[in-house]
């Protein structure tokens, strides 16, 4: 007779942007902390390839173990290689001991480290990616269905948020696309739309109105993937409802769904709990931004907690 074995799904929130310098590390680092303080358990992976610094953000100034004994089968696990950090129920994959060529990962090593995060034994697991929007950054990004960007209210970071969000939404539209289901419509729609396919807003309407019925169901798996944003180093000087704008905008054009879970308030400080490798919303919690990210933080596990619990695995015994 078969028996039934729950095991622990983990939430994937990967953690993402159009350019560097946006804080995505900071806010990786800091909302790792804070879900761990609520009594979850929490892993962060260092997946800014070839530019790793995410142990920094949380104190940790060596990281013998990491994603390169992963990828080198040292360790068969990817929790193997993660690090206990000072902070209790958090922890650590660094990507710091990896060699130069990491950035440029082959498609099996991304599946391998894709297949892995999604059997980790945590919680949640927070994914630092790196800027920009090669094919490695949107799978990562892409191993949830909730995904996170980072921008700042300067307009170039907004701009370049606006071209990660449709790299990664026409990824995802792809993807769906290329399956069993969606691949006889997609191929002819490519056929008759030539080289503009390649354009998201166009390929994906021309599907939707080359065959209504599976129009339909292409919209309704579209709306299953959700980005969520924050805007970061928000100063007073910027607009404060940029990131409902943002929200507003994008809701409207794509078929997916965005929220802007908050702002988090430009502080000088930041700066130094970084050069004295202490945890920001640990030295300074005091501060607003510290507030903001707690709250933030409070509203994951909210959303998490809400969501319909995860489904049963069964394992087969006769």
């Amino acid at each position: 007779m078969a028996q039934k074995r729950k095991v622990k799904v983990p939430q994937i929130l990967p953690i993402g942007g159009g350019k560097g310098g946006i804080g995505k590390s900071f806010i990786a680092a800091n909302l790792g902390v804070l879900i761990a303080k609520q009594g979850a358990t929490v892993a962060l992976i260092d997946l800014d390839l070839g530019a790793s610094n995410l142990h920094t953000f949380i104190g940790e100034a060596r990281c013998e173990s990491g994603l390169n004994n992963f990828l080198n089968k040292k360790e068969a696990r990817l929790e193997h290689v993660a690090i206990q950090s000072d902070v209790k129920n958090l922890h650590l994959v660094s990507s710091i001991g990896c060699t130069e060529e990491i950035a440029n990962l082959f498609a099996a090593q991304k599946n391998k480290i894709i297949n892995a995060i999604k059997r980790m034994p945590y919680d949640y697991v927070l994914l630092d990616l790196g800027a920009g929007t090669n094919f490695n950054t949107l799978d990562f990004f892409l191993t949830s269905d909730t995904g996170m960007f980072i921008c700042t209210p300067e307009p170039t970071s907004i701009e370049n948020a606006f071209k990660f969000i449709k790299a990664a939404y026409l990824r995802k539209a792809k993807r769906i696309l290329k399956t069993s289901e969606f691949k006889p419509v997609y191929e002819d729609v490519k056929r008759k739309m030539g080289k503009t396919s390649k354009q998201s807003s166009r390929l994906i309407e021309a599907v939707i109105q080359f065959d209504a019925e599976k129009g339909a169901l292409f919209q309704q798996r579209l709306s299953g993937f959700k980005f969520k944003f924050i805007i970061n180093q928000f100063k007073k000087s910027a607009d404060s409802m940029v990131g409902q704008k943002i929200e507003k905008v994008c809701n409207r054009h794509f078929y997916s769904d965005f929220e802007c879970l908050g702002n988090i308030s430009f502080d000088e400080r930041v700066y130094d709990s970084i050069l004295s490798r202490e945890i920001f919303v640990s030295k300074y919690s005091y501060t607003i931004s510290a507030i903001e990210l707690n709250h933030i933080a409070k509203k994951i596990v909210m959303d998490h907690i809400d969501k319909t619990p995860q489904p049963l695995i069964q394992n087969e015994k006769f």
